[in-house]
């Protein structure tokens, strides 16, 4: 709890917020991608922020290349989905869950 992500996309912050492609998630700070385009390939690297430690890590960087035959692999259409069993939430407060479509 408290922790933030955002990613570097070739040692520049990559702003998601104003990009309807790409999306971080708050909870697991996974990049998702819609569209993969030529312009979405380099380096990618995460930053995780403890903003009540005033701290910062930085993963690895990893590359993102497109392939050129094409192939997806074995991918299936689905939903992912990963809400907790119950959401509790005060009267007038808001509640964010995340849901994801992945597939071809």
């Amino acid at each position: 709890p408290g922790l933030s992500y955002t990613w570097i996309f070739n040692n520049n912050t990559l702003y998601v917020q104003e990009d309807g492609r790409r999306f971080v998630s708050q909870e697991t700070g996974n990049l998702y991608i819609a569209k993969v385009e030529a312009s979405d390939v380099g380096n990618y690297t995460c930053v995780v922020t403890n903003p009540e430690a005033e701290q910062s890590a930085r993963g690895p960087p990893t590359p993102l290349t497109l392939r050129s035959d094409g192939v997806m692999g074995e991918y299936e259409p689905k939903i992912e989905v990963r809400f907790p069993e119950t959401t509790y939430a005060a009267k007038g407060s808001s509640v964010k869950l995340e849901c994801f479509a992945l597939g071809k």
